[in-house]
Order: structure tokens, then C-alpha cells, then sequence
């Protein structure tokens, strides 16, 4: 009998160890949110402006909105609802906040650099907010939807 239990808990710790050692890695942040981004859907605060392929939207200009974070030494080229391209770096803050700076031309009010909490994050899907008010969008907090196609 005590064979039978001995046998039966090495075979399970061979199934954890087994399954554990099975897990998928994750890639670091840096390499997921390294992409080319475009807007799926926008909040201006609690206000949705924008969701892709919608006839109601107060914002249609969305359908601009790029976030390519693909360029070498971490460039970024940023274009906004209104089609103005601003080109920079980016670099993370932990894993909790994007920081585009050195953008050339500066956007409106920002002294060349835009900030975005990152509320989540998956192969095809990134969510972003603004850390300040937007002065383009008349000082609102800004939440994107944004997808990798």
C-alpha cells in the first residue's frame, strides 16, 4: 500500500513540475508595445468620439491616428486626429506609462513630450490614456483603444 502512495505522489509531482515548466513566456513590454499602432476606438473623458467603422462618430478624424513605435533606437512617429505628425523617441516608465518626448514638431502645450498611462496591454490590443489634459481636444483626458492589425 505504501507503494502505491509513493508512486502516486511522485506521479503528481512530475505532472506539476511537467505543467510549470510548460508555461508560455512572456515577451518584456518593450518588445510587445514596439509596433505600429492605429486608433480602434477614442474617449474624450467618459465620451466615446470614435470606434472604428462607426457612422456616429464626433471625431471621424480617428481614422488618422497612428502610433508607430517601430523605428530604430526607439523612434516613434505620432499622428493625431487631425493628421499632424510628430516624430521623437519613446521610452517606458516600469510598466505602467509610454513616454513619447523630443517630439519635432512640438503638439500644442506638451514642451515636446506626451505621456500615457498604459491601462493594458496584449499581442493585438494596447490601451492607453492620457496622463494630461489634451489642449487639442479642449484639455480633456484622452483614452485610446489601439490595435496591431
Amino acid at each position: 500500500m505504501k507503494r502505491n502512495y509513493a508512486f502516486l505522489c511522485c506521479l503528481a509531482m512530475s505532472l506539476i513540475f511537467f505543467s510549470a515548466g510548460c508555461k508560455k513566456k512572456v515577451k518584456p513590454l518593450s518588445e510587445r508595445i514596439a509596433k505600429a499602432w492605429t486608433a480602434e476606438a477614442v474617449k474624450h473623458n467618459t465620451t466615446s468620439v470614435y470606434v472604428r467603422g462607426g457612422s456616429g462618430n464626433s471625431v471621424p478624424g480617428y481614422s488618422n491616428f497612428r502610433l508607430n513605435l517601430t523605428g530604430a533606437s526607439n523612434g516613434a512617429v505620432y499622428t493625431e486626429w487631425d493628421n499632424k505628425t510628430f516624430a521623437g523617441t519613446w521610452e517606458l516608465q516600469g510598466d505602467s506609462k509610454l513616454i513619447l518626448k523630443g517630439l519635432n514638431p512640438e503638439p500644442s502645450g506638451t514642451g515636446g513630450t506626451v505621456e500615457f498611462n498604459i491601462i493594458s496591454i496584449d499581442d493585438s490590443k494596447l490601451v492607453i490614456k492620457n496622463v494630461n489634459p489634451s489642449k487639442k481636444t479642449g484639455d480633456t483626458i484622452n483614452e485610446y483603444t489601439l490595435t496591431n492589425p
